[in-house]
């Protein structure tokens, strides 16, 4: 089946604008953020016509087990298929820990059976410093020569001098065209998060 790719920097332009309808604030702790977003994502996937699922199982050929997705959706189809999802549209890991960020990556690009193959890809990560970007998105480019998916990362660091988190998304189309968009993501006078361009 030939893959049916989304677009995906049109998913994070609506992740920037609707930021603050997540109601995240100083009182929340990571894993909220972390809850809040998948959320955000799961029920983006049911309005254009997904089945979403939280934890998702797939199977990892290197581990020989199974590894939960954060976020998964799947398309059915009864005129193509009564008893089985078509594809699995989209994958989607959302990582806080800067020490996990190659293991993300690794679980969105993992050797697995060929329906588990996902045709887009979204990986959001928090990272110590801007300067990991580079490391991470030849990881990315690199599996996805095999998986051949539509990928979109977005990574947010901390910006001392400016005393900000920075959002920057990269946009890699599976023939390894580039695109990137950023954000700024910061508080209001009431301490709840926003982001926006520019």
């Amino acid at each position: 089946m030939k893959k049916q790719y989304l677009d995906l920097m049109q998913f994070f332009e609506g992740y920037v604008w609707n930021y603050r309808r997540m109601n995240l604030s100083v009182a929340h702790n990571r894993s909220m953020f972390t809850k809040r977003e998948i959320d955000y994502f799961a029920n983006l996937g049911e309005m254009l016509g997904f089945d979403a699922f939280i934890e998702d199982s797939k199977y990892d050929k290197a581990l020989g087990r199974s590894r939960p997705m954060d976020l998964s959706w799947w398309k059915w189809d009864e005129r193509i298929d009564k008893e089985n999802y078509i594809y699995l549209a989209l994958h989607l890991e959302r990582e806080n820990q800067w020490d996990k960020d190659e293991e993300t990556i690794d679980k969105l690009f993992a050797e697995t059976e060929p329906d588990y193959i996902p045709h887009n890809v979204i990986g959001i990560q928090n990272i110590n410093a801007e300067e990991r970007i580079q490391a991470l998105n030849s990881l990315v480019v690199s599996k996805n020569k095999v998986q051949q998916s539509n990928v979109l990362m977005i990574y947010r660091f901390y910006d001392r001098s400016y005393d900000v988190e920075r959002v920057k998304a990269y946009h890699f189309s599976p023939d390894g065209k580039e695109q990137v968009k950023e954000a700024t993501c910061k508080q209001d006078e009431v301490g709840y998060w926003f982001m926006y361009f520019g």
